[in-house]
């Protein structure tokens, strides 16, 4: 057996923490893992994994191997980023990860320009709202917006996101229009529920930093769901501005409470620290820079 070749294996399933999520960044089998492994471990005369039925772990052995391949694998990396800096032209594959609606509202529409640009590179874009290990699922670059945790990637801005808390004309005709952050427990509020900043909306208001813990009948993962149910007069929500922008400017959605503010958040482009950044991956963060500066049609739409 290729034991050399079964290093990216075992990084998978360290860096994923399961044979499953190994497996699907890899694009194989579970099973083709697991035998994988297995075998491996039999080769070398050792276990470096502790399998229970709800995790895996690295024994001892495990840990100091995976020190040594980790390492080998950083350099091999570093070796194709600084060859591929040696090539005329700019090529292979770019793995970026997106969030859903901002991906599919602003990335995926100039992705098209992008490729035609850039034939020889191959995009493949996964859409999601979780927060997606970069790293640990193998890919090159992410879009994120907001707070950023993971001190480990290199962050560069692309543009500000600013949101607005707003309702449906509908909606404030029947139910009234809140003016203090008190009136809004009378009201239906709308909540995204995978908001990172916490259970509570902060606002900057007139006498500095106040919160508010929202109470409504309805929570989705998804801000375009949010979007449809504030149009249909269902409540009052904080939205971004990347979404609701044109429903503010034709006054089906109106902004509230003027005088309290919601945080300003960024969007960035996040990629893994590199000693060199393959020439693919520099013509993508121009690329992105280059459609979310300060003249760009994004910004003059969205964020004036």
């Amino acid at each position: 057996m290729d034991n050399f070749a079964t290093i990216p294996f075992f990084i998978a399933v360290v860096e994923t923490g399961s044979f499953s999520a190994a497996a699907k960044k890899l694009s194989i089998t579970k099973s083709a893992v697991s035998k994988r492994i297995s075998q491996f471990e039999d080769d070398l005369g050792i276990r470096l994994l502790n399998r229970t039925t709800r995790k895996l772990s690295l024994t001892e052995a495990g840990v100091k191997y995976y020190e040594y391949v980790r390492a080998a694998s950083q350099l091999a990396k570093e070796g194709e980023d600084a060859i591929s800096r040696m090539q005329d032209r700019a090529q292979g594959l770019l793995r970026i990860s997106v969030p859903m609606v901002f991906g599919r509202l602003h990335i995926a529409p100039l992705m098209p320009k992008f490729l035609q640009e850039n034939p020889q590179i191959e995009v493949h874009m996964s859409m999601d709202d979780r927060m997606v290990d970069l790293v640990g699922e193998g890919f090159d670059m992410g879009i994120r917006i907001g707070q950023l945790s993971d001190s480990s990637l290199i962050a560069r801005p692309l543009s500000p996101c600013s949101s607005v808390l707003c309702a449906s004309p509908d909606y404030l005709r029947q139910h009234g229009e809140p003016k203090t952050l008190e009136d809004l427990q009378h009201h239906n509020c709308l909540f995204y529920s995978y908001f990172r900043g916490g259970a509570a909306w902060s606002f900057t208001g007139p006498g500095g930093l106040e919160r508010f813990i929202p109470r409504g009948n309805y929570q989705v993962n998804n801000s375009e769901v949010l979007y449809e149910a504030l149009l249909a007069g269902m409540g009052i929500c904080q939205m971004p501005k990347f979404i609701i922008g044109p429903a503010l400017a034709d006054g089906r959605l109106v902004p509230l409470l003027p005088d309290y503010h919601l945080p300003l958040h960024n969007v960035y482009a996040v990629y893994p620290q590199r000693r060199f950044m393959p020439e693919k991956m520099r013509l993508l963060l121009e690329f992105f820079a280059q459609q979310f500066n300060e003249t760009s049609a994004y910004r003059l739409t969205y964020e004036n």
